[in-house]
């Protein structure tokens, strides 16, 4: 029984594949941070940094619920981006915009759990932004 080599893929197919595999990964991990950022808000109640004023007067309470929400969309978008969908790409470009503007706003409950969301939203859009669909072409699913 023997098995017929395999042509080797082209690198620009590879690098493309792997980024957005990349950027799908990054995506869930960063939907699994606002969860965790989320339900910290939800059962504690408790601001991380005493004695900082916030800028924005919202609830902690409230940021939990955004942060769950934003987490669970994102997630669920970086779950598309893995299976090759072109709506997971595009609408985890705009959730990952979302995910900068809610991880900035709560910077003063979180600071580090917010410094970390907006570094890995920021690697996960350009990871999406330069994907090359031609390159692409040569493998139709990114998981084969």
């Amino acid at each position: 029984m023997t098995t017929e080599p395999q042509a080797p893929r082209d690198t620009s197919t590879l690098w493309a594949t792997g980024l957005a595999r990349f950027a799908g990964l990054t995506m869930i991990v960063l939907g699994v941070l606002h969860i965790v950022t989320g339900t910290g808000a939800l059962v504690g109640h408790e601001v991380a940094v005493q004695g900082v004023h916030h800028v924005f007067s919202i609830d902690t309470v409230a940021w939990g619920w955004v942060h769950l929400l934003v987490g669970v969309l994102v997630a669920f978008a970086g779950m598309a981006v893995i299976t090759g969908q072109l709506w997971g790409r595009l609408i985890g470009i705009l959730l990952t915009l979302v995910s900068i503007v809610v991880s900035f706003m709560s910077l003063s409950h979180h600071p580090g759990l917010s410094i970390i969301g907006i570094v890995l939203s920021v690697v996960v859009m350009w990871a999406l932004c330069v994907f090359d669909k031609e390159a692409a072409a040569a493998s139709p699913t990114m998981l084969d």
